[in-house]
């Protein structure tokens, strides 16, 4: 940042003392900057533009590429470039510090298009790059999200651009941003948790790679969320668009299969694939391409936990879960079933499975008879009124009936997921809601080999498109017209033309693929393709080699069984072959009645139409006029709300970060018609809004208006800007709102207003700062004079309280103290010693006549004497002796007879071990080559451990001047004559009450088991 940048200061608790002052000499020598593109990269908002064409257009977002400004604005429109890499922009912190921050506060230009809100650029805070930026990213989602909680409008965020170009990614950040900036609470957390793990969900059962995108949507996802009256989430709904079920039988090379069926076999344990009868290896399934199975950065293993995590928190039960991937691994053995042609006796061709084994675990999996299953394979039953034929099946047929099976069962088990989410997120109050849609559909298609999918993927982007130029191109210059502004008519291509060619009810070429699909007699893609010829042959948008527009290709090379249609994103030609056949998308009854008859909850919901009490003759509707019937329902949808767009742009096709590519961008920018929209923002009016709204906004400007207007709101405007000396030629009045052409109209006076009010809070927060500062350093001297006052009272209460002990009861407090700074912490016996006091002898041994041998043999002063068990190295059983503790000794004697068994200086004590568990087991280390080590160390146990080794701690420490070593470990060894012997620690079983247990384990090994 420049030095003489000017930033909002922090508020005033974060800010130390002792910085005040010098933040206030720095704001006196700052320069205050006017221009809102001061230390910006480039031109955030393509309205700004100077000059404007398509050269200096893709400069400037090359620019900003360059960069990592990703994102740039053409008024109410966001234009996205896919980085292809993780940009640091998207924090907590930084959602925290844009949230509820005016839309054109953050970003120059950025105005809604349906709520007409002036908030100047000029408002724009000189912030660094990469906050601006983060800003920028989240301006449409956080100015959505307050209209629709403030000015109770309903929004729809749409998202659109080619495949790969970064849609998916973008509607993941516009929901974390809602999720982030509404309101908190257990009920509201749970709430978008589930709305926010419905993502992964979804990802892994529609998502795939593709050469385009390694998590290309496969499907399209619309999701309303749904908002009380204080802009909190009740829930949501989510509608899904044709998902590309042919993926799942076959994979164009260089892409894969469904991202769920690689992480199954990566993260499952090796349990579940056993219950789930697979095996981790790729290549064991037809249906999995295997040049592509791996993809670099994509880790499969960890993202099925993340999966099933993401389930169990959307509302997944168990079994419900243990269902779905019964399902998924059927359809993955489906595709290793294979078919042999064998010949009955009455001349017809029919199929036979190769090998059952395949079936069988498919059919133990499903819970499906398998006689039933094998013959729905073989065999297909027509039903017409009342009468049924059965005709067998050829190979090829099988091989068609098992596609069709996977296929139909997959797409099935997804749209059942969907429902089973929609049942979990939706709104459990049945007030009345506020909704938010955001729309990630799958983007435009130029592949090698379209087909039926990239058709109906085509055709959907054609009708978002045609919806954006009318709301942002035809309806901007129409309101000019109806607010009575002089207005030149803006030219742009209009895809109304496209759409109709291929959804016209009579001449469309939808309604022309149902029509073949649906007549009598011999109907392939050929009679379909010469149908096309005869109906659309005059279409200046369609091609093929035989229409009437084939006199005027140059291009020879279109092949006899493609047609072409030049699309607002360019020319497609589509191979015809299989279109009649998905359309249909048909499935055997008797597949379907064997599916119907499962032993397995899930998959028979999954096919009620197999129900034979249900059987409907009538034929099903097709696949592409149930696509028809849900875009025209999407985009009726879509209307009601207000729009927000976010135009996703690809910068290369090799998905690489740092390449921009200008051909490809400009070829983008062309078809999306991003230029034409700038011409008609540029051409009209930046900005209007409503007088009313216009005047409560910037009446301060004004002396005559400030505080208070008396009159109509626009004679108000009127004054205000005349007062301004704003030049006529940069503002029109309209019947209701107020046009403004440039940005910077109201830049001069604002900032000079901005200014002043700048200097007055530098005053103020100075001010405060001082005063604040005054408050702290009296608060610190009270502070540091009660510390004082305090520390010297309690040291005389300490003093007093300690001039009471007598000189046995500090002996005791110094025991004690040692104890805590030997065990606390480190030896779990020790707690229950703290409120233990130590007594030091435990045995009578002056009084009792039985110890006067012993007491006679002792001439010195014993300072601790106790029964012990010694511990017999050679079967691990405890024997009784009288352990005492003197000034100069340790002691073993005879507990009955009282005779001294071992006599141990105090210096030939060098360490002693015992375990950190709750037990009293201790070993006492002798000095190597001492007298008393001849018979080796002691292993000992006792049931005041703690004291009595606190004592030969303290008595080793006085006589010999030297620490005792005590070493707390759970195996230590110990020297018994010339062998050693580990002692080891485990735990152990409560058999024997809570007594620690020894046991001989072997020649070097005591174990010790403590409950």
């Amino acid at each position: 940042m420049p030095g003489k940048k000017k930033t909002a200061k922090p508020p005033l608790q974060t800010v130390p003392a002792h910085q005040t002052l010098e933040c206030e000499d720095k704001m006196a020598k700052m320069e205050v900057k006017t221009s809102l593109l001061d230390d910006m990269i480039g031109v955030g908002d393509m309205v700004l533009l100077e000059p404007l064409n398509e050269e200096s257009f893709i400069n400037n977002l090359k620019k900003r590429f360059d960069h990592d400004e990703v994102y740039t604005y053409i008024g109410s429109v966001v234009i996205s470039i896919n980085p292809y890499r993780s940009l640091p922009i998207y924090t907590p912190e930084k959602v925290e510090e844009y949230r509820n921050r005016n839309f054109y506060e953050l970003s120059p230009h950025i105005k809604r298009k349906r709520s007409k809100q002036i908030k100047p650029a000029l408002e724009w805070k000189c912030i660094p790059s990469c906050e601006r930026e983060t800003r920028l990213c989240f301006a449409l989602s956080d100015e959505a999200y307050r209209s629709l909680r403030d000015q109770d409008k309903d929004q729809c965020i749409l998202i659109t651009g080619e495949s790969g170009a970064g849609k998916t990614e973008a509607s993941k950040l516009v929901m974390s941003y809602v999720a982030a900036v509404c309101g908190k609470g257990a009920e509201v957390n749970q709430v978008k948790e589930q709305l926010l793990q419905s993502n992964p969900v979804l990802e892994a059962f529609g998502n795939a790679k593709t050469v385009r995108n390694d998590n290309s949507s496969r499907f399209g996802k619309y999701m309303d969320i749904e908002f009380d009256f204080k802009g909190d989430p009740l829930g949501g709904v989510i509608s899904n668009y044709l998902l590309e079920k042919s993926r799942v039988v076959k994979q164009p090379r260089g892409e894969r299969n469904f991202h769920i069926f690689y992480q199954i076999l990566s993260g499952a344990s090796d349990e579940f694939l056993c219950k789930l009868k697979l095996e981790r290896d790729f290549s064991r399934y037809n249906y999995l391409g295997l040049d592509s199975a791996r993809v670099n950065g994509v880790d499969d293993a960890s993202n099925f936990r993340t999966v099933r995590n993401a389930m169990q928190i959307v509302g997944f039960m168990d079994h419900e879960t243990q269902s779905v991937f019964e399902v998924v691994a059927a359809v993955l053995k489906l595709g290793n079933i294979e078919f042999k042609p064998e010949s009955r006796a009455n001349g017809l061709d029919e199929s036979k499975i190769k090998d059952k084994n395949e079936l069988k675990e498919i059919c133990e999996l499903t819970g499906i008879d398998q006689s039933v299953l094998e013959r729905a394979f073989s065999f297909r039953t027509v039903e017409a009124k009342q009468e049924k034929v059965s005709t067998t099946l050829n190979v090829a047929q099988a091989y068609y009936a098992r596609d069709a099976l996977a296929k139909n069962l997959y797409s099935r088990l997804f749209s059942w997921l969907v429902t089973r989410i929609n049942e979990s997120i939706k709104a459990q109050t049945k007030v009345r809601k506020k909704v938010m849609g955001v729309l990630d559909i799958y983007g435009f298609e130029i592949f090698e080999d379209n087909s039926f999918e990239q058709f109906i993927i085509n055709y959907c982007n054609e009708k978002l498109q045609q919806i954006f130029i009318e709301l942002t191109l035809k309806e901007e210059q129409e309101e000019y017209i109806r607010e009575g502004i002089e207005w030149t008519h803006i030219e742009y291509f209009n895809n109304a033309i496209i759409c109709d060619l291929i959804e016209n009810h009579q001449t469309g070429i939808l309604a022309m693929l149902d029509e073949e699909c649906l007549r009598p007699g011999t109907v392939t893609d050929d009679t379909f393709l010469e149908k096309l010829n005869q109906v659309c042959a005059t279409h200046q948008h369609f091609e093929s080699r035989m229409s009437k527009c084939s006199r005027f290709l140059n291009d020879t090379s279109l092949p006899h069984s493609c047609f072409r249609i030049q699309h607002y994103a360019g020319k497609v030609m589509y191979q015809v072959e299989g279109f009649v056949d998905k359309n249909n998308d048909l499935l055997y009854r008797d597949l379907s009645q064997a599916m119907w008859k499962a032993n397995h909850s899930l998959i028979k919901a999954l096919f009620p139409e197999g129900n034979p009490a249900k059987i409907n003759l009538k034929r099903p509707p097709t696949a592409g006029s149930q696509f028809k019937a849900s875009v025209a329902t999407l985009m009726k949808n879509l209307q009601t709300k207000n729009p927000n767009y976010i135009r996703c742009i690809k910068p290369n096709d090799k998905k690489a970060a740092h390449n921009f590519n200008d051909a490809l961008v400009c070829h983008q920018i062309r078809y999306l018609g991003l230029l034409e929209n700038v011409r008609v923002r540029r051409a009209g009016y930046a900005f209007r809004q409503p007088y009313e709204a216009c005047l409560e906004r910037y009446k301060m400007l004004c002396k005559q208006t400030w505080p208070h207007w008396k009159g109509p709101a626009r004679a108000g405007v009127e004054v205000l800007f005349n007062e301004l000396g704003i030049p006529e030629e940069e503002f029109s009045f309209g019947r209701s709102k107020i046009f403004i052409r440039n940005p910077r109209t109201q830049q001069k006076k604002y900032q000079k207003t901005k200014s002043s009010t700048i200097t007055i809070q530098s005053y103020v927060r100075g001010w405060k700062a001082r005063k604040l500062l005054r408050e702290l350093k009296h608060l610190k001297r009270c502070n540091e004079a009660a510390t004082v006052i305090a520390a010297y009272w309690h040291g005389t209460q300490c003093k007093k309280y300690r001039d009471q002990f007598t000189d046995q009861q500090k002996l005791v407090y110094e025991e004690k103290l040692e104890a805590s700074e030997l065990f606390k912490d480190k030896k779990a016996l020790y707690p229950a010693s703290v409120g233990q006091p130590f007594q030091g002898s435990y045995l009578e041994i002056s009084e009792n006549p039985k110890y006067k041998k012993l007491k006679d043999a002792v001439d010195e002063k014993i300072i601790i004497a106790e029964v012990v068990n010694k511990i017999n190295r050679a079967n691990g059983k405890a024997a009784s002796r009288i352990f005492l503790l003197t000034k100069n000794y340790v002691l073993l004697a005879d507990q009955k007879s009282g005779t001294i068994k071992s006599e141990v200086p105090l210096g030939d004590v060098t360490k002693v071990s015992m375990s950190s568990q709750n037990d009293g087991f201790f070993a006492v280390h002798l000095k190597e080559g001492s007298e008393a080590a001849s018979k080796g160390d002691f292993l000992l146990s006792s049931d005041h451990l703690i004291e009595m080794a606190t004592k030969l701690y303290r008595t080793t420490l006085s006589q010999t001047k030297q620490k005792l070593n005590i070493e707390i470990s759970d195996e230590f060894l110990v020297q018994f004559k010339q062998d050693t012997v580990c002692v080891k620690f485990i735990q152990g079983s409560q058999k024997n009450g809570n007594i620690p247990t020894c046991k001989r384990k072997n020649n070097r090994l005591l174990e010790v088991a403590v409950p």
